[in-house]
């Protein structure tokens, strides 16, 4: 059987032992700081998220089977404007850069998987900007539940409501009056 990238990773940093346990409160990267890796959620949640005015806005949510990070700072190599911060008891496979690029070019082969591999992370992050631009938040919640229909079972309430660009409060009663 023909292995696929994101499997070809996953037995790398199996290989060279990059797993690490986190808790609740523990940043993956920080503001201002240049994104080095990418991280897969082996258990546990993890989310992005930007400092806006005081006010923590949720930009992206990850759980088990994902890969995440800050995605412009990994690309650009510059410091990062966003936070990957651990929301709950997490065990995260980090992934270097150096590898990722050394397994790329390894063969065309790989070249061509990791490419699509990084436009699967772009067409994530256009969905993001549609989910944003959708104006009712029951549409919101929709389109996202049919990316991620396991979000409530892995991912605080609180952090989805930050995610949608709502409260708790309007999540829970769009909730109540949806079928979800």
């Amino acid at each position: 059987m023909k292995l696929t990238f994101r499997d070809k990773l996953l037995q790398i940093i199996d290989n060279i032992h990059t797993k690490k346990n986190f808790v609740r409160g523990d940043f993956l990267l920080k503001e201002g700081e240049i994104e080095r890796n990418f991280y897969f959620v082996e258990k546990g949640a993890v989310r992005v998220f930007l400092m806006n005015d005081a006010e923590e806005q949720t930009i992206r949510l990850g759980y088990k089977g994902y890969f995440i990070n800050s995605f412009s700072s990994f690309m650009t190599e510059k410091p990062s404007a966003l936070y990957v911060d651990i929301i709950r008891k997490t065990t995260i496979k980090i992934i270097p850069k150096s590898y990722l690029q050394a397994l790329a070019n390894e063969n065309l082969e790989n070249l061509q998987q990791y490419a699509n591999f990084l436009e699967l992370m772009i067409v994530q992050q256009l969905e993001r900007e549609i989910d944003l631009l959708t104006p009712l938040f029951s549409d919101r919640l929709e389109r996202v539940l049919k990316r991620s229909p396991n979000l409530f079972k892995e991912i605080p309430l609180k952090y989805i409501a930050s995610y949608l660009r709502m409260t708790p409060e309007t999540l829970s009663r769009i909730r109540k009056n949806q079928v979800v």
